[in-house]
């Protein structure tokens, strides 16, 4: 099994991610992964992120955007 994100623009095209992606043994490898890059892909012009197992989507697009009256750390 591998464990990989596919990087999207805010449209859903596919976009070249700023950091260079893997792929990952588990599904927490690749979610702390996200989470110690986001900011950099968000950065970088990747808007939105889709999780994959061995080609089929688990979940996503999830936005790297912070949501509106999100009162956690600003991007």
């Amino acid at each position: 099994m591998a464990w990989t994100w596919r990087f999207e623009k805010a449209d859903g095209s596919e976009t070249e991610p700023a950091v260079a992606p893997e792929e990952f043994p588990t599904q927490g490898d690749a979610e702390s992964w996200i989470g110690e890059v986001w900011r950099d892909l968000l950065q970088g012009g990747t808007d939105q992120v889709t999780l994959f197992d061995d080609g089929s989507k688990i979940y996503g697009p999830m936005s790297l955007h912070a949501q509106e009256g999100y009162e956690g750390e600003n991007v």
